[in-house]
């Protein structure tokens, strides 16, 4: 499995409008709005390369209202880290 983060720039009022079409890939696991440089970001699960790669080309960066993106390849391990105070404290899944 490989999980990566997509961070998208849309065109100027058309972050809801995407939101939507997103809300239909059932790839994303997870989608945000965001305030700063990126409108919205979202964490994409795929079985293999081939497959992230369609999802990011073919289902989400074909729409008229995404102006640019960032993909992010989030490092395979077995933790995740938790933010507690001024230390990562690890998770085992």
């Amino acid at each position: 499995m490989i999980s990566a983060l997509l961070l998208i720039n849309t065109q100027i009022g058309s972050e809801k409008e995407v939101l939507k079409t997103l809300k239909l890939i059932d790839s994303l696991k997870e989608i945000y709005l965001v305030y700063g440089v990126y409108d919205i970001v979202t964490k994409i699960e795929a079985k293999n390369m081939d497959e992230l790669k369609e999802i990011i080309t073919c289902r989400l960066l074909r729409s008229k209202l995404v102006k640019n993106s960032t993909t992010m390849l989030i490092i395979p391990d077995k933790q995740k880290y938790k933010a507690k105070t001024n230390q990562l404290e690890p998770i085992i899944v």
